[in-house]
């Protein structure tokens, strides 16, 4: 009985002998029951038989045919390299048993220096006692030698001289003053692969929370600096660019932990030279407009469609269109707008085509003639994110002052100063203290533009950006006052967990450090 049949050639054959002429074979070949049957046909005469299987010899023997056919010498020569080679291996086997028993490396993540092998603890109580606490709240206060209780992540309690409940761990904070954590309004920090999808002038679909990095060493340079939450924004090579995302800087945790669920749903809108520097259309400040009005009117007939179908009016849905949702979103409310922004004139063509849509603008990001038209942005309804003291570096950024925040503050605006940069992310206590000195902001009110302020842009300041009972317990611990050029960030705590710690940071650099040397010293490099 066949069991096994499978063709694995077929066709004419041509053979040819010394003094013959060519002469054809028409060739069958299968397997039958793992022997290879073999037909060969011309003319009338079939030839058919079982190929016979050469011995395959075990490698021992074919090693040792081999071997007879070798010279003396040759194999002498041979088990002499193999010996050599053995002998090598041996070697390199023992140094890198030692240097794997010497350099125990223990798992962590991120990987590198900084890395954690397990996320930090949230202690029931923690109790921060008798240090000066910046409210940073809508009527703020300095509260000297005051206590703060946290329970489960959540502030609650801060009063003088509170008993620490069972178990607590007590934090000695005399001499030093604790903030609520830092919020930076706008920057680019742990994002793969760019932050710009600039191949089309609408790439409302994209979405930064899609290409996070948690493994970014900006977020825990950041922690050092008591940065707690960040905005990260789509880039500006559009006028309309894409969806951004809000995180806590939750360092050795998952991107899914990092992110901020309960705030804004965000969107990059830009104006000015960044958008117009590709060869696609828009190219002139007046295309930019219509652009927008292109595109926010077709949002608006893809509503239409929508709601037409839903109520039974049409049989069939409309196709389909990430991008037009998006944008739906944005006239509906739903998702605010963020833009990126710096003349006064096209911050007013912003404002106007927002108006004749039937929504408003969120936050002007950069905003650098801001206090030119500081009255008529209050009058729309929309806060200022600007920075402290840029000016000069770009031609559309000329009329740009250092007093622009406070003039911005002194109308009324909600004004934070950003970073746009993972440099400037990690003192950004020290931008907020320029609005001192450029118009001599009252020095709680400062503080407000990195913390309060931006949690109110970006939907989060019922849950943090100020010391109040109910809140996340996201606050830094500085040597002195934040506003000095001297202070130090000593602790980083985001929901009752710490996330950096100065002393234990130096003595990681250490031992790092030390780590490298005696590697590199082992492999034989210099010192």
């Amino acid at each position: 009985m066949i069991k096994d049949f499978r063709i694995i050639g077929k066709g004419w054959k041509e053979r040819k002998k010394a003094d013959q002429k060519k002469t054809f074979f028409y060739l069958e070949a299968l397997f039958i029951d793992k022997r290879l049957w073999i037909q060969l046909k011309k003319e009338e005469k079939t030839l058919s038989f079982f190929a016979k299987k050469k011995k395959r010899l075990p490698k021992k023997e074919k090693e040792k045919e081999k071997e007879k056919e070798i010279p003396n010498k040759k194999k002498k020569g041979r088990e002499e390299k193999g010996k050599k080679e053995k002998e090598k291996e041996k070697e390199k086997q023992k140094n890198f048993a030692g240097l794997s028993s010497e350099f125990k490396i223990p798992y962590m993540y991120p990987l590198g220096m900084y890395g954690r092998n397990h996320p930090p603890k949230q202690p029931e109580y923690l109790l921060l006692k008798g240090g000066t606490l910046w409210t940073c709240a809508k009527n703020p206060q300095i509260l000297r030698n005051w206590d703060m209780l946290v329970h489960k992540g959540k502030i609650k309690k801060i009063e003088k001289n509170i008993s620490p409940p069972q178990g607590a761990v007590i934090l000695d904070c005399r001499g030093k003053h604790i903030t609520p954590g830092i919020i930076d309004a706008h920057s680019h920090m742990a994002i793969q692969g760019g932050v710009n999808e600039g191949s089309e002038a609408d790439t409302a679909e994209v979405r930064i929370s899609d290409v996070l990095d948690p493994s970014d060493i900006a977020i825990y340079r950041q922690l050092a600096g008591g940065t707690t939450m960040a905005h990260l924004l789509h880039g500006s090579a559009n006028p309309i660019g894409g969806q951004n995302a809000i995180i806590k800087l939750k360092w050795g945790e998952g991107m899914e932990e990092m992110l901020v669920k309960d705030g804004f749903s965000t969107i990059k809108f830009a104006l000015g030279e960044n958008v117009k520097w590709s060869n696609r259309y828009p190219k002139t400040r007046m295309g930019v407009e219509q652009f927008f009005r292109q595109r926010l009117a077709l949002a608006k007939a893809y509503k239409r469609k929508w709601r037409s179908f839903l109520k039974g009016k049409v049989l069939l849905p409309p196709r389909k269109d990430l991008d037009l949702d998006a944008l739906v979103e944005v006239l509906e409310g739903k998702r605010k707008v963020h833009c990126h922004c710096y003349r006064q004139d096209g911050i007013l063509m912003l404002m106007k085509v927002a108006r004749d849509y039937g929504f408003r603008i969120c936050t002007f990001q950069h905003v650098l003639e801001g206090y030119k038209i500081a009255r008529e942005i209050k009058h729309h309804g929309a806060h200022v994110s600007t920075f402290s003291d840029w000016w000069a570096y770009k031609h559309e950024a000329y009329d740009a002052i250092p007093y622009n925040g406070a003039l911005m503050y002194r109308v009324g605006l909600v004004v934070s100063f950003n970073s746009d940069s993972d440099e400037m992310g990690r003192r950004l206590n020290f931008e907020a203290a320029k609005a001192i000195k450029y118009g001599n902001v009252p020095p709680q009110e400062a503080l407000k533009f990195v913390t309060l302020n931006p949690a109110i842009q970006l939907g989060v300041d019922h849950r943090t950006g100020s010391l109040e009972v109910g809140k996340d317990a996201d606050f830094v611990i500085w040597s002195s006052s934040p506003l000095s050029a001297y202070t130090r960030c000593l602790e980083t705590w985001i929901e009752g967990k710490k996330y950096f710690d100065r002393s234990q940071s130096i003595r990681e650099y250490k031992k790092g450090i030390a780590l490298k040397k005696r590697i590199f010293k082992s492999w034989g490099f210099p010192n």
